[in-house]
């Protein structure tokens, strides 16, 4: 699949099989995220991999967090919280990792790691898998992160699940180029 058209037809799968990628093709994705953009080459990102027992264990760390805001949850919130990362065999944690930088501002250091997560996400569509980012509560949790080992400049910008579609793909929606872009004159 050509790159314009990779960019052009990606979409979200968020109904995931396996098998999980495999060793090559999640090297073909980190080498996607890692041509991402990076003002003064900070890098300012890193990634962990879950798989198998590393989706059992997300889930029970999920189940901590959210008995900490919530001690009451009912046994079938605590259920579907073990649930959430075994919606696909493999899940990708994007981290940035703040640096102090006269000319980088925290908030630039964000959106590289968050472009080399679209990155990852388009490599998937280009090799045939699905891929979905998700965050939610649980991606902003001090718990969470705390659990997953990162440190307190760290902060988790996606969950990325992949594996292979279960099923048809949704169709890409038709959207036209000049309800989002204007000239603009400066008057």
């Amino acid at each position: 699949m050509d790159a314009l058209e990779a960019l052009h037809q990606r979409v979200s799968v968020p109904r995931l099989v396996g098998p999980a990628p495999t060793d090559a093709q999640c090297q073909a994705l980190f080498k996607a995220a890692l041509r991402a953009p990076d003002h003064a080459w900070l890098r300012p990102w890193r990634f962990l991999l879950l798989e198998q027992q590393g989706l059992v264990a997300l889930g029970e760390v999920f189940v901590e967090a959210a008995l900490q805001l919530e001690p009451d949850l009912s046994q079938e919130a605590l259920t579907r919280l073990r649930g959430l990362p075994q919606r696909a065999p493999l899940i990708i944690v994007a981290v940035s990792r703040h640096t102090e930088h006269p000319k980088v501002p925290v908030q630039e250091q964000d959106m590289s790691c968050a472009v080399a997560v679209g990155n990852m996400l388009v490599a998937a569509h280009a090799m045939g898998l699905g891929a979905v980012w998700r965050t939610g509560e649980m991606a902003y949790s001090r718990h969470v992160c705390s659990r997953l080992g990162l440190a307190e400049n760290e902060h988790i910008i996606a969950f990325l699940y992949l594996g292979h579609p279960a099923g048809a793909v949704k169709s890409v929606p038709d959207l036209l180029v000049q309800d989002f872009v204007q000239p603009w004159t400066g008057s």
